[in-house]
C-alpha cells in the first residue's frame, strides 16, 4: 500500500481552476518530486494535502486512511508534515524555542527541549540554539525550517521549495541531510525549481502544468519529455 495517494484532487478558487483532477501516489521510503512552471498549482497541492486548503472534489489517503477534512495540527501527529516556501518562524523566539515547539507535538516539556537540541545540531545548527531567527542566515532559517519538522517525528516530509534562493554550495548541507533521513525511512515529497537538486534526490518526478498532472517519470525520462520541455524548460534546456 502507498504512504499516500491523491486521487484525483481538484481546487477552484471562485472562477480559477488551481488543480484539476491530479492523481499519484507515493510509496514509503520514496523522494518524489514536484515540478512545474510557476502557478501551476504546486502549492495548492500541498496546502489541500497537508490539510490547509480544502479540495472542491477528489480524496486524499495517507497510511490507508481518508485525510480530506482533518486539521494540519491532526495531521502532524500522524506523521504527515509540511514546511513553507516562506520560512515561517517566531521572531522573538530562540531556533531552540521554535524546535522545542514542533516537539512537543509528541513529548512532554522535558523531553521537547532535549530533543529539540538533538535535532538542531543534527542539521547543524547546534552552535545556534540562542539565536533568533532574525539573526540567522537564509541557509540557516531554511534548516531551521527542515528541523521543526525532523522534530515532530514524521513518516512524510512534504518539503516546498526549500532550496529556494540558496546558492549551489549551499544546497549540499540540505540535500546531505534529505539523504540521510530518507535512509532511516522518512519519505519526502518535495516541489522544487533548483532542477540540479530534485534531479539528484528525486526516484520519481510529476510535472504539474495549469493545475493538471501532464507527466509522471523518472527524472531522467522527465528532461527528456517533450510535454515537459515545451511546459516547463522551454527552448533554452540544453544550456
Amino acid at each position: 500500500m502507498a504512504l499516500l495517494e491523491v486521487d484525483k484532487v481538484s481546487k477552484r478558487f471562485g472562477g480559477l481552476q488551481a488543480l484539476n483532477g491530479v492523481s499519484f501516489s507515493v510509496e514509503r521510503g520514496e523522494i518524489l518530486g514536484i515540478i512545474g512552471p510557476n502557478g501551476a498549482g504546486k502549492t495548492t497541492l500541498f496546502g489541500v494535502i497537508s490539510g490547509f486548503t480544502p479540495p472542491s472534489s477528489g480524496d486524499v489517503r495517507f497510511d490507508g486512511r481518508r485525510i480530506v477534512g482533518v486539521s494540519p495540527d491532526r495531521l502532524t501527529r500522524r506523521g504527515l508534515i509540511r514546511s513553507f516556501q516562506i520560512v515561517q518562524t517566531f521572531a522573538e523566539m530562540t531556533a531552540l524555542d521554535v524546535v522545542t515547539t514542533a516537539a512537543l507535538t509528541r513529548r512532554p516539556i522535558r523531553q521537547a527541549v532535549d530533543y529539540a537540541a538533538q535535532v538542531l545540531t543534527r542539521v547543524g545548527l547546534g552552535s545556534k540554539l540562542d539565536d533568533t531567527p532574525a539573526t540567522l542566515s537564509l541557509q540557516d532559517k531554511k534548516l531551521l525550517e527542515l528541523a521543526k519538522c525532523v522534530a515532530t517525528d514524521p513518516q512524510c516530509i512534504l518539503l516546498d521549495e526549500v532550496m529556494a534562493g540558496l546558492t549551489m554550495a549551499e544546497t549540499e548541507a540540505p540535500i546531505a541531510i534529505i539523504r540521510e533521513l530518507n535512509r532511516q525511512g522518512v519519505t519526502f515529497v518535495m516541489v522544487e525549481h533548483v532542477m540540479p537538486v530534485i534531479m539528484r534526490l528525486a526516484t520519481r518526478m510529476v510535472v504539474i502544468n495549469f493545475g493538471e498532472k501532464i507527466a509522471e517519470a523518472s527524472p531522467d525520462e522527465i528532461i527528456n519529455d517533450r510535454r515537459v520541455i515545451d511546459a516547463y524548460f522551454g527552448e533554452h534546456l540544453d544550456a
